[in-house]
């Protein structure tokens, strides 16, 4: 297979067929979450980038054997709500709060440093609230909906997630930009390092917690035993490709 056959494949369906392919994306600032849908060759032609380099990478992973990353297409949706619950909705309530902490701490002690991140606390505090809300949604109205069987194709909880993912990744970019590209200056102190290893992290984080939700789970998993006897029968085929 040829590495150039990447380059019509949507980031989404790279991220989720290619275990390791986020990291690829991540070095290179291209939004596989979010921006799923569009396709390898669409995402880098604004930035300039030489294709070559990444598709190589990409063929280099897939043709690598054994892999410690799992392959979530092939669990049930219960399974995967497990793992989202548990490594992303737990973790991000973890995070934010600290960040916030962190940040007003930065914020005050260097505020007359011209890459201190003035009005990041303020956001991220923000986010705290939205993305909490956001998860609320999902684990009491459409995550149970989804581990009975209940096939995600056209289903309106989804609709509004996905748009609200969208919502998300504005936030994420917010933060980046008033963090200044979490460049590290020079001279910073513990705290300083600690938010921008932080914030590095949550982006990290967040999106392939929207990744696993728009092109896995939303897209239509295997249904757990006790749902497939009187619910939707087996796998729920989700067509159409990843916001």
């Amino acid at each position: 297979m040829s590495s150039s056959a990447f380059l019509d494949r949507s980031l989404g369906d790279l991220a989720r067929s290619i275990p390791g392919a986020t990291a690829i994306f991540h070095r290179h600032q291209l939004d596989f979450c979010c921006g799923g849908k569009q396709s390898l060759r669409d995402a880098l032609a604004p930035l300039g980038l030489d294709p070559e380099p990444i598709t190589d990478a990409l063929l280099a992973l897939q043709d690598q054997p054994g892999s410690e990353a799992i392959d979530w297409r092939g669990a049930t949706a219960s399974e995967l709500i497990d793992h989202i619950l548990a490594r992303y909705h737990e973790r991000h309530r973890e995070q934010l709060p600290e960040l916030v902490r962190l940040s007003r701490r930065v914020e005050t002690v260097h505020a007359d440093r011209p890459e201190c991140p003035h009005g990041l606390a303020d956001h991220l505090e923000e986010m705290l609230q939205e993305l909490e809300s956001h998860m609320q949604k999902e684990e009491q109205i459409l995550f149970p909906l989804i581990a009975q069987g209940m096939s995600p194709t056209g289903l309106p909880p989804v609709e509004v997630m996905r748009f609200e993912h969208d919502q998300h990744g504005q936030s994420l970019a917010q933060m980046v930009s008033l963090a200044h590209g979490l460049a590290m200056p020079r001279g910073a102190c513990n705290t300083w390092r600690a938010l921008l290893a932080g914030l590095q992290t949550l982006r990290e984080d967040l999106m392939q917690h929207i990744h696993l939700e728009n092109n896995v789970l939303f897209e239509g998993l295997n249904a757990p035993e006790a749902a497939t006897e009187g619910g939707c029968g087996g796998a729920c085929a989700c067509a159409g490709a990843a916001a």
